[in-house]
């Protein structure tokens, strides 16, 4: 005999102003800046537009039944919601009525067990059969940070079938376009597991201070390559300053030769002429000598 399961009415409702949401108790010296650093990443990398939502712990609604139900996912994203009305602290969502259903959402494992993996049906509801059942969210991703284990879900026929990650232990969020992995590294005075995004590439989306240590570096980087720019200038200044005094010493060596041959041309014309002198005085004594009949030769 085979037992037919009755499939509950869902509805979306707005939850009235005077609800009382449950607080439920988180691990907050890891859970939250494990979710804080997620929605950092994205934003700082201009991949979390105005019209889309990421939130930590904040009550994902719907009603079961009749009956209001709500969890709230350590962390998820909604890539599109309407405008609100009021600018107030969001402390829950509705899907289909303020926008698109959670792309993923992510649960985080602490000491405290809180029904990550549970499909129970009956009020209070698993978080496993809510996302799955209810919401229908695409990607349920379960992560450890004490041990490093992240486990991806994705919903393929009103079912989540468990996801292998690539060759570098990540797994690739179509949703979000980005590839989600486990990075060990520290963070606000943290050192651990954390949760870290990697775009098509394989480049790591950095964190703030990661993005202004880069940042120093490439000012650093740039700094050097002006000073050795410098430098070079510098030298090339040298070099030009040392081949024009090269060159003026050899304009000046060029004019002393010059003057110098000017020198001993003026001197040998000044020979030429003074023996030409010479000459014509030996010639004139020669003709007064013949003319008193004397004959120079004979001298």
């Amino acid at each position: 005999m085979s037992v037919t399961l009755r499939k509950p009415v869902i509805t979306w409702e707005k939850i009235p102003e005077s609800f009382i949401l449950d607080d439920e108790p988180v691990d907050n010296t890891i859970q939250t800046p494990i979710a804080v650093a997620l929605s950092d990443a994205l934003h700082l990398a201009g991949r979390l537009p105005e019209t889309a939502l990421a939130c930590t712990n904040v009550a994902v609604c719907a009603t079961i039944d009749g009956k209001l139900t709500t969890k709230a996912p350590d962390w998820f994203y909604v890539p599109s919601v309407l405008p609100r009305e009021q600018e107030r602290e969001r402390r829950s969502y509705t899907p289909h009525i303020e926008g698109d259903v959670p792309a993923i959402v992510m649960e985080f494992l602490s000491e405290t067990k809180g029904g990550e993996y549970s499909k129970d049906s009956e009020a209070p509801v698993g978080k496993w059969y809510y996302y799955e059942k209810i919401l229908q969210v695409p990607i349920y991703a379960i992560f450890s940070p004490r041990k490093g284990r992240l486990e991806v879900h994705e919903l393929q026929s009103q079912k989540y079938r468990q996801q292998k990650p690539d060759e570098n232990n990540r797994y690739w969020i179509a949703e979000m376009g980005l590839f989600l992995g486990v990075w060990f590294g520290t963070k606000q005075n943290r050192t651990g597991n954390w949760l870290r995004w990697w775009d098509e590439n394989g480049q790591m989306l950095p964190w703030l201070e990661e993005q202004v240590m880069l940042e120093q570096q490439r000012v650093m980087q740039e700094q050097q390559r002006a000073e050795q720019e410098r430098q070079r200038a510098e030298q090339e200044r040298q070099r030009a300053e040392q081949e024009r005094h090269r060159a003026e010493q050899e304009r000046q060596r060029a004019e002393q030769e010059r003057q110098q041959a000017e020198q001993e041309r003026q001197q040998a014309e000044q020979e030429r002429e003074a023996k030409e002198v010479a000459l014509r005085e030996l010639a004139l004594l020669k003709e007064k000598l013949n003319s008193a009949g004397i004959n120079p030769e004979e001298i």
